[in-house]
């Protein structure tokens, strides 16, 4: 029996050994649990009415309250307000119903700064099923929800100037449009951009570009109201949107109209850049709105039309978008499509007016394009030939007419009446400036057959004044092949003397303008005379433009002229149509 007794002792013992090594291991493995959590996990306890009964260190530290100052209080100690109450709402109503809560939160610490946490919140559950306190396990997520709204600043805001980008600023367009339904009034779109920016880009360089950018978008923040956005639209285009300008819409012009003298004037004030003083001015095109039913893609059409206005009239001002632009904008997109098209459809001919010498005989022709649109008949040249110089079709148009033209001096030829003609050309100033003309248009004399010497291409003053001495060199080049040369519409533009007399020129023309009033007014009267005379000095023809009484030929003859073209002789007809020579006076 005593040794019964001792054998149940010793494994009653060795038992009680057994149970207290498992008791200190597991109380060593809950402490190093306890340290794991404590090392990376922010730990609160709450009672049922989420008053806070235990923190850990973590917690302590990154709310920069103590311990004491913690227990007793709720949450809202560190509620930072960023989120709405309902956020709170629905986490109670979840953990209130036994159910875990997970979500990022944002908290505010002692000192006022912001961190973010990913938080969940486990109910620990009584014998009734129901909460009986909370524990809220957290993670710092601060440098991520950091990177993360880096990452979406850059997505939306200009890396250059730190501006909201197109996309924002679409964004918040939309806003203030839908804004309309609860708060009436008007708001408006300014759409901005820099006159001659592109100068000084090419002279100055791209950098110095970049940095007049960064100095413009810091002026236009600090010239419009917080609420007010200012974004970078692109390039040097920059957006305003403007709100709350009122109910009235006279009102709200009126604010515009300040605001935009305001913008105007803050970007007047010179810049320091590379060592230079740059001035640079705004045109702006502007656009109101005070519907919810407006769209934002269309006002910002509508803004584009009206800055273009402001850019046509002259620069440097403001325009408001107008309906009746944006017909006329529809329709001149509308006729540059069908431009673009024109040479492949066969919608170009060449008509041409005569130029006849003192006797009427004709001496030569201009060659005058017209469009027949197969939809709206004769389209006038004053209509498309801008069109065709603003987009560039006038190189392509500008080719077929010289194809055109030189073919038909080889068809001439042929003509015992007409084999001497002349067939003068305008060439625009995109047309010559290109590198490759005098080799496009040796070609084409090349593929024709076409006499050079019968070919005389129309330059206008304007031409002249960009890239005089790469005008000049071209001009002689073409003359070495022959072809000569007419300075259109002479006395309506600056030519200078200095660089007219090194031009190899054939020809002046003395503009329409000047021959119509020659009885009427003494000043025309005196400019015609000395064009004839300085012709004459310099021993080179001129053409009187424009001619249409026998009193203006009688008079043109009697002051030196020898050569004229004018509705008194023929207007413009087809070549099949032109008049034997010499040409009858019309009545």
């Amino acid at each position: 029996m005593a040794g019964l007794v001792m054998a149940l002792t010793f494994g009653f013992r060795r038992e009680c050994r057994k149970s207290r090594r498992q008791l200190r291991a597991l109380q060593q493995e809950n402490h190093d649990l306890k340290k794991a959590l404590d090392a990376h996990a922010i730990v609160a306890m709450t009672d049922t009415r989420g008053v806070i009964t235990e923190v850990n260190d973590k917690f302590c530290e990154i709310s920069q309250y103590s311990r004491e100052e913690l227990v007793g209080q709720t949450h809202r100690v560190i509620n930072s307000r960023h989120h709405p109450r309902s956020f709170f709402q629905d986490l109670w109503a979840t953990i209130s119903r036994g159910e875990v809560w997970a979500g990022d939160v944002c908290n505010r610490a002692k000192d006022g700064s912001l961190y973010w946490v990913q938080s969940t919140v486990v109910p620990l559950l009584g014998k009734d099923k129901r909460p009986v306190q909370y524990i809220a396990i957290r993670a710092d997520i601060t440098a991520r929800k950091e990177a993360e709204a880096k990452t979406q600043k850059m997505a939306l805001h200009d890396t250059l100037t730190g501006l909201p980008n197109r996309r924002l600023m679409k964004d918040r367009l939309a806003m203030a449009v839908s804004g309309k339904a609860r708060q009436p009034g008007f708001g408006a779109l300014i759409l901005m951009d820099l006159d001659q920016f592109k100068e000084v880009n090419d002279t100055l360089g791209h950098a110095v570009g970049d940095e007049l950018l960064q100095q413009v978008s810091e002026r236009l923040t600090r010239s419009v109201r917080k609420m007010d956005t200012v974004a970078r639209f692109g390039g040097d285009e920059f957006v305003i949107i403007l709100d709350n300008l009122g109910i009235d819409c006279a009102g709200a012009v009126d604010s515009v109209r300040r605001v935009a003298e305001t913008l105007r004037m803050a970007l007047a004030e010179p810049y320091q850049l590379a060592g230079r003083q740059i001035e640079i001015t705004p045109s702006q095109g502007a656009v109101l709105f005070n519907s919810e039913n407006d769209e934002p893609g269309e006002l910002i059409k509508q803004a584009d039309i009206a800055l273009y206005e402001a850019k046509g009239a002259g620069r440097n001002q403001l325009c408001f978008f107008d309906p009746a632009l944006q017909a006329e904008t529809v329709e001149r997109a509308l006729l540059v499509r069908d431009l673009r098209q024109a040479v492949d459809n066969d919608e170009f001919k060449l008509f041409y007016q005569p130029i006849v010498d003192t006797h009427r005989e004709v001496k030569g022709v201009e060659a005058l394009l017209r469009w027949f649109h197969p939809k709206h008949g004769m389209v006038p040249p004053d209509r498309f030939i801008p069109l065709a110089e603003q987009t560039g079709l006038i190189l392509p148009i500008g080719q077929w007419v010289l194809e055109t033209a030189c073919a038909q001096l080889a068809a001439w030829q042929q003509d015992m009446q007409r084999k001497e003609w002349t067939i003068a050309v305008n060439v625009s100033g995109r047309q010559l400036n290109q590198t490759s003309f005098v080799g496009l248009l040796r070609r084409v004399l090349q593929k024709t057959g076409a006499p050079a010497n019968r070919l005389r291409l129309e330059l206008t003053e304007s031409v002249l004044q960009d890239n005089v001495e790469s005008t000049i060199a071209k001009m002689n080049e073409l003359c070495e092949l022959g072809v000569r040369f007419s300075l259109d519409d002479f006395g309506t533009g600056y030519s200078s003397l200095s660089y007219l007399k090194r031009l190899p020129l054939e020809q002046l023309k003395v503009d329409k303008s000047f021959i119509d009033d020659i009885f009427e007014d003494s000043c025309d009267a005196a400019i015609a005379r000395t064009i004839v005379a300085l012709a004459q000095s310099l021993e080179i023809g001129v053409v009187a433009e424009g001619v249409e009484t026998p009193e203006q030929m009688k008079w043109l003859v009697e002051n030196g002229c020898q050569l004229f073209q004018g509705f008194l002789f023929s207007r413009p007809v087809a070549p099949e149509e032109l008049a034997a020579s010499p040409i009858k006076l019309s009545s």
